[in-house]
């Protein structure tokens, strides 16, 4: 009889009913977990929070949603050059270590870099200490705030990673050499004693010579005594234009000086700044600090 005509019949070709295969557990048909019987503990299965897609925020702390402005109390010591991290951990145990005035015994907290942290109640810096020094255009803030538009930290952005801040002030259309740093004990010392800044400054008509002696000479303004380092006429300039030298951190002191004479102050530019100059320092550029301009700070 031909294949064809058993076709139709619908028999399994030389088995009978009960001898159909089994179906095997090899590698690739073995049972789903899934479908074994399970054991009832009473406890609920869920599956783990970190596979939940659907999780709420905060259910799950990992690793990728911290802040990467924030590094660990214990590191930010370290890298002051203080201690080893587990020595910073003995220290943070025992509550000698404060975070913006507050002590933390926490171990793992983190604290972002601009946060005042004090070892013994000396204030700590985890990162080299830099120095910038900038020659400012006009139109720039001095400001860390980006509230105002245009700031001075735009121009000083790819300077350096440390976290550098402008020391002394210049107003936004003042001109010349601004220095910013990271070194708090720096800032304190001439904060203190002063670094002498030679201003070139125009007015909006000549200087009298008799109100040149009276800057010479000091002044009283509102109470306060403003005395000079320095001023007279800039050689070969009309009259209006006068070199000033004074050890104030501000310029707002110079306006003062000029509106209690019956002056309006056009344009003011910091030619020097402590033992720095605007040599090889183009408008609107910037030069990191060397030891040797260091050298020269420290002999102030």
């Amino acid at each position: 009889m031909s294949r064809q005509k058993n076709q139709g019949n619908e028999k399994p070709s030389g088995r009978g009913e009960n001898t159909r295969r089994k179906k095997s557990n090899a590698r690739g048909n073995a049972p789903l977990k899934s479908d074994s019987p399970r054991k009832h503990t009473g406890r609920q299965h869920e599956p783990r929070a970190k596979y939940r897609s659907n999780a709420p925020k905060g259910v799950v702390k990992s690793t990728s949603s911290k802040n990467p402005n924030e590094v660990r109390l214990n590191k930010y010591i370290a890298n002051s050059g203080i201690c080893s991290r587990r020595e910073a951990d003995t220290f943070i145990a025992a509550g000698l270590v404060t975070v913006n005035g507050e002590p933390v015994t926490q171990m793992g907290y983190r604290v972002k870099l601009t946060d005042d942290v004090r070892f013994d109640g000396r204030r700590l810096n985890p990162e080299p200490k830099t120095y910038v020094l900038l020659n400012k255009p006009k139109g720039f803030a001095t400001t860390e705030s980006n509230a105002k538009g245009m700031t001075v930290m735009d121009l000083v952005s790819s300077a350096t990673t440390a976290n550098i801040r402008p020391f002394g002030r210049l107003g936004r259309n003042a001109t010349g050499l601004l220095l910013f740093t990271n070194d708090d004990e720096f800032v304190q010392k001439f904060t203190k004693k002063g670094i002498a800044r030679l201003f070139h400054i125009e007015l909006d008509k000549n200087l009298k010579m008799e109100d040149l002696k009276k800057i010479r000479s000091g002044l009283t303004i509102d109470g306060k005594d403003i005395a000079v380092e320095e001023v007279d006429y800039v050689e070969g300039a009309p009259k209006k234009e006068i070199g000033l030298k004074i050890k104030h951190t501000g310029n707002s002191v110079i306006r003062t000086i000029f509106d209690h004479l019956g002056y309006d102050v056009v344009r003011v530019d910091c030619v020097t700044l402590g033992p720095l100059t605007k040599k090889d320092l183009p408008r609107g550029r910037y030069r990191v600090l060397n030891e040797k301009d260091l050298q020269a700070f420290s002999m102030l």
